[in-house]
Order: structure tokens, then sequence, then C-alpha cells
């Protein structure tokens, strides 16, 4: 394990060095801080286009702005933190084949899967500190206005958004160990989340789908409850570990 934790603390130091690591902490910083944002914002925008519908006759009821607004804005922007994500990550594997740089570090002795489990834990843990800290600083914005304790299953609902992207972060590692370059690897990953998201429109499938772990305003809003999303928690998982077994075996195949 000792080569699996030196090869991490490289690729956390070329993670830095680089200002990937920052970059992404800082977009993510500012999603978190728009959905409250945008919340307070919304009674004035309401006034200013009342202003204008006035003169045409519409009368615009005035809007009551909760902690539940600054929720419903966290979780629309949730699929541009899923794309920025991607698009940072998508060339952690291929960026490398096209260097060269792999070659001295297998030669030397390492073997392939630790460099898959270095590189996932990487993009796992960077995941989980991004995530989470759009998620506090909307949290802590809400708390301050308003009152979360209006929206239900809360830290539910969000690490299940949460476990959604680890999901994504599986399919980028499988997709980069038989792809030659990020934007083939970017193309795959988008594709997945197209079908599974067309395939959410069938009510039947809905319930076992991955896609579902992104509707956590329902679970706010208490449209659903907790325990439907047993089924579409088990299947994600398995999915992510079949991602990485297939991710392992392909690399251990593949020319470099």
């Amino acid at each position: 394990m000792n080569q699996v934790v030196a090869f991490t603390k490289k690729e956390f130091m070329e993670l830095t060095r680089g200002g990937k690591l920052y970059i992404l902490m800082g977009i993510f910083f500012i999603f978190g801080i728009m959905n409250p944002a945008f919340a307070k914002l919304t009674p004035f925008l309401f006034e200013m286009l009342s202003e204008s519908l006035k003169e045409q006759g519409i009368m615009v009821m005035e809007v009551t702005v909760t902690a539940m607004t600054s929720w419903e804005q966290y979780y629309k922007n949730m699929s541009m933190e899923f794309i920025v994500f991607v698009i940072m990550f998508c060339g952690i594997f291929t960026s490398e084949y096209q260097k060269g740089t792999l070659i001295n570090v297998l030669t030397k002795g390492l073997s392939r899967w630790k460099v898959v489990l270095s590189k996932s834990i990487i993009m796992i843990l960077t995941w989980t500190l991004c995530y989470w800290l759009c998620f506090g600083v909307t949290y802590g914005y809400n708390a301050y206005f308003w009152d979360n304790s209006i929206a239900k299953n809360i830290i539910f609902a969000a690490g299940a958004s949460y476990l959604f992207g680890i999901l994504l972060i599986s399919i980028i590692v499988l997709a980069s160990s038989f792809m030659k370059n990020s934007s083939s690897v970017l193309l795959f990953t988008g594709g997945i989340y197209l079908v599974i998201y067309l395939l959410n429109m069938l009510p039947k499938l809905s319930k076992y789908l991955p896609i579902k772990l992104t509707s956590g305003l329902e679970l706010l809003k208490g449209a659903s409850q907790v325990s439907d999303y047993g089924l579409s928690i088990l299947v994600t998982i398995i999915l992510i570990v079949v991602s990485f077994t297939l991710a392992v075996i392909n690399f251990n195949r593949r020319k470099l």
C-alpha cells in the first residue's frame, strides 16, 4: 500500500500545483453562494418585473422566499456541478497516455490496479471536498437567513446526490481504461448520463435508476420518502463496483 500512498500523493501534488483543485473549490463555493443569493434576489426581481407587467394589465402575486427556495436552486444547479467536475477530470488518465508518463511509473514496478486505485481516490476525495463545501455554504446561509427545518431529510437527499457523483467518477475511470483522449471520455460519460436520464422517463424503470438520487427536492418537500430510494441506491452501488472492476480489467490489458 506504500506505492498507492506515494502515487496518490503525486496525483495530489499535480492537482494542487496545476491549480485544478483550487479552481474546482472556487467554482463549487460560488455555486453554494448562488443558491441563497438567488433566493434573496427573487422578490426584487419579481418586483421589477411587476412594474412592467402592470402596464400591460397583468398582476404579479407577492413572492414569499424561504429556505426551500434556496434548496430548489441548489438541486437545479446540481447538473452544472456534475458537468464541471466531469470536464475537469475527463483527462486524468488520457493526458498521461499522450505524454507517456505512465510507462515510466509502471516499468518501476507499480501495479496497474494501483494506478487506477490512486487516481480514483484522488477524484473521490476531490468530489467529497467540493460537493460538501457547496452543500455546507448553502446550508449555512439558509440557516442564517431562514430556517432549514422547513426541509425534510436534507442530509439524506444531499448524500444521495453525492453517491451519484461517485457513479460518474466510476464511469470516467471505466471510459479512461479503453479510450485514448479526454474528449472521448467526456462524450462516453455524457452519453451514459443521457441514456440514464431518458430511461428515467419510463415510470416502471425510474425507481431503479441512479438518476433518481438527484431528485433530492422531492425528499425535501416530503413528496418522496427515504424508503423510495432503496432500489436506486442498490443499483447505483452495483454499477459503481462493476465500473471500477471493469476499469481495472481493461487497464491491465491496455497497451500504453
